[in-house]
């Protein structure tokens, strides 16, 4: 218990040591989840739907109204309030950016060594930790041809106070079911980003099961944006074992699988989305809102977006309603800030990835 404790002071030694611990023991952590966390069944506060635009119209209602998540509580004056309002109305934010500018953004992969893939992304203060881990599995009876995925986030305390005890999880079931829906689509599967067919083994008996972690280290705002950006970022380190099948099983057995400890396929991630988050203070919207400005939001639309061009999903929050054309709007802002935020982002892997090379040539 003193060793775990030490190591929520480090939270990157703290995730490596839960994937030693479960891969110790045999169980991932995903297996883990679903033994005993019982969190993501509680319904979030924060809803998505996977949209094109042309139906927006009939999406409208359904996305409005909806309770803001946990955040951070911030406290400033009348004053320090109305400055940050004034700025944004006059394009020059508190920090210099304007309005449709982001913060610096850093990237890391190959954080997590006993991960089939990782990443660790830094958006001015906030700094998250995804992590990607393969395991051979069943796929659902409705969705023979297809792969599973999950996704879940853990919000550390020592990010923010206010992730302590209960409020870390209603954020952590939130963001959970943000990402899930913003990146996986409906139930279905129609619209997802990540391509659950490429998971398949085979049909009705074998597939990957793919569990996305991730883990909000600090927070200065804009979580989602970087945790899908995280997660974009360790599929792209991924790599899943070959997989010879066993030609001689029949049709009603389990078909035998062998699973290459020496070849390996990288995970193709040029149809994952990032997720670009506007965020409505006063009469205009913001990208990469800081907690700060966070605090004076009247509503946020989240929108995930891929390479293409593509809606993947969509996700308000806020308690103020939104008329569908400011709602089409956003969008057409977010596609636009998109491709700028996925240009930075895959220069930003493609450094990592060479990092990760030469560091690997030296050892």
């Amino acid at each position: 218990m003193v060793l775990l404790g030490q190591m929520w002071h480090s939270s990157l030694s703290y995730v490596e040591a839960t994937y030693s611990f479960w891969s110790l023991c045999g169980v991932s952590p995903g297996a883990r989840r679903r033994a005993s966390d019982l969190r993501c069944r509680q319904r979030p506060n924060i809803r998505a739907s996977p949209l094109h635009p042309a139906d927006l119209q009939s999406h409208s209602v359904a996305l409005a109204g909806y309770p803001t998540p946990i955040s951070v509580m911030v406290g400033l004056s009348l004053g320090e309030q109305n400055f940050i309002k004034g700025g944004i109305a006059q394009d020059l934010r508190t920090d210099g950016r304007k309005r449709l500018a982001y913060r610096p953004i850093f990237v890391e992969t190959g954080v997590i060594p006993q991960a089939s893939g990782s990443a660790r992304v830094k958006l001015g203060a906030t700094d998250v930790i995804a992590s990607v881990k393969a395991e051979l599995g069943k796929p659902n009876p409705s969705h023979p041809n297809k792969g599973k995925v999950s996704i879940y986030v853990d919000c550390s305390p020592t990010a923010e106070p206010t992730f302590e005890g209960r409020g870390g999880d209603e954020l952590s079931t939130e963001l959970s079911s943000a990402l899930q829906r913003c990146l996986l689509g409906g139930k279905s599967g129609a619209g997802a980003g990540i391509d659950l067919s490429s998971l398949s083994i085979v049909e009705g008996k074998v597939c990957w099961d793919l569990y996305i972690d991730g883990l909000v280290v600090s927070s200065d705002g804009n979580v989602l944006d970087a945790l899908g950006a995280a997660i974009k970022a360790a599929l792209s380190n991924t790599v899943i074992p070959k997989v010879q099948v066993a030609a001689n099983a029949s049709s009603d057995e389990q078909p035998e699988v062998d699973v290459s400890d020496e070849e390996f396929l990288q995970f193709d991630t040029s149809a994952v989305p990032v997720i670009i988050t506007l965020t409505k203070v006063g009469k205009h919207y913001i990208v990469d809102a800081t907690t700060e400005e966070e605090s004076q939001m009247s509503s946020a639309v989240s929108v995930s977006i891929n390479r293409q061009g593509r809606i993947c999903g969509l996700t308000k929050r806020g308690g103020a309603g939104l008329d569908p054309s400011i709602i089409l709007d956003m969008i057409s802002v977010a596609k636009h800030v998109s491709e700028q935020l996925i240009n930075k982002l895959d220069s930003e892997i493609a450094a990592a990835e060479a990092c990760d090379e030469e560091t690997e040539m030296d050892s």
